[in-house]
């Protein structure tokens, strides 16, 4: 029997360390309120000292298949999605921890409380979590000002890593204002922000999902290509637009066609879903429960609208949803991912999956 190769082992060892012993203790801790307890991990993050984050990425920061997507060097295939770190106030880990870019937020151009809690539902069985957050967050302007004073500059990776920045419409904002105010966040955040990615598609702001409509993403996939390219004339910061996972072939080809026809860099594809398909049946009581579910049972259907975008179009894919081990990461690179993003993966197995996907996934080869 073949001997397992090291990458394979020092990713098998970090798993078990972690599902075996932090994993346990992080799902315990507060009460076992999952929305407390990323509230602490994300605290804990920022306040790591420098010393400790060159520790942490000798360790775990080994990061392989660069890749120069929409004008920017991307060091890995792995980023942090948006809503891990909505603030950035950790955005100065996410490299040590083997991230190959980080996309913050979603931050909205007014700050606001989100919805109420409980908001924040984790169904271990069927490793999943069903949110209804609702883009808390303390701004755009409170973002800027924290980047801004870390010396963050678009392009010049002083983090280590590329920056994206999703924005969101503020839900105070009538609905036939929401362009205005997704120009704001651009306007504020272009500077600091190495792409931004315009988010359409969550489904826990009332409306938001109605930008996904033909009229309605053009004039703001209009607005912002064109105000970005007013911004810096010679190297306008790259949009990037969120898809929904519960689009229908048509609506997905109309959404393709408005990103091509704006001039719009690229799609992450997907958000979190509404359906609530191949929950454990343990958990079933909670399919109930509003907002957006992620993980496991989102993969198939992320998959799937990977591969059908990738048909339809040239443009960059990141693919998000459901990536729980180096396997699911293949998939998408295999369907025509460029680069792939974690969320519920990284809270259900930590940094070892972050090593795997950089270590034992093989972006190329399959290619677009």
């Amino acid at each position: 029997m073949a001997l397992m190769g090291s990458d394979e082992l020092i990713v098998r060892l970090m798993l078990t360390g972690y599902r075996g012993l932090v994993r346990p203790v992080l799902f315990a801790a507060a009460n076992g309120d999952p929305e407390e307890i990323h509230s602490q991990v994300i605290a804990l993050l920022s306040e790591l000292p420098d010393s400790v984050l060159l520790r942490l990425e000798a360790l775990l920061g080994e990061r392989r298949n660069p890749i120069e997507v929409a004008g920017i060097r991307f060091p890995g295939r792995v980023g942090i999605a948006a809503g891990m770190d909505k603030d950035g106030t950790a955005a100065r880990s996410w490299a040590a921890l083997g991230f190959g870019f980080a996309e913050l937020g979603t931050v909205t151009a007014h700050a606001q409380p989100g919805n109420r809690q409980p908001r924040l539902f984790r169904l271990p069985h069927s490793r999943a979590i069903i949110n209804r957050m609702g883009f808390n967050n303390a701004g755009v302007e409170a973002l800027a000002a924290r980047l801004d004073q870390w010396g963050v500059r678009r392009g010049r990776n002083v983090l280590d890593l590329p920056i994206g920045v999703s924005i969101g419409k503020t839900k105070v904002v009538p609905i036939e204002d929401a362009t205005d105010d997704y120009l704001t966040s651009l306007r504020t955040i272009g500077p600091y922000a190495d792409y931004v990615a315009i988010n359409v598609s969550s489904p826990n702001t009332p409306n938001l999902r109605s930008l996904q409509a033909r009229d309605a993403l053009t004039g703001l996939t209009g607005a912002l290509v064109s105000t970005a390219r007013e911004l810096d004339p010679g190297n306008p910061i790259p949009i990037f637009v969120k898809l929904a996972p519960d689009l229908s072939p048509t609506d997905l080809g109309n959404m393709i066609d408005v990103c091509e026809e704006a001039g719009i860099a690229g799609l992450v594809a997907t958000n979190t879903t509404t359906a609530r398909e191949f929950l454990h049946p343990s958990e079933l009581h909670l399919a109930s429960q509003a907002g957006g579910l992620s993980g496991a049972p989102l993969h198939r259907k992320s998959l799937r609208m990977v591969e059908a975008a990738a048909r339809r179009t040239r443009l960059p894919i990141m693919g998000v949803g459901g990536i729980m081990s180096p396997a699911d990461a293949q998939h998408f690179f295999d369907a025509g991912a460029a680069l792939v993003q974690l969320y519920t993966g990284f809270i259900y197995n930590g940094p070892a999956l972050v090593r795997g996907v950089n270590t034992l996934t093989r972006p190329d080869r399959v290619q677009r």
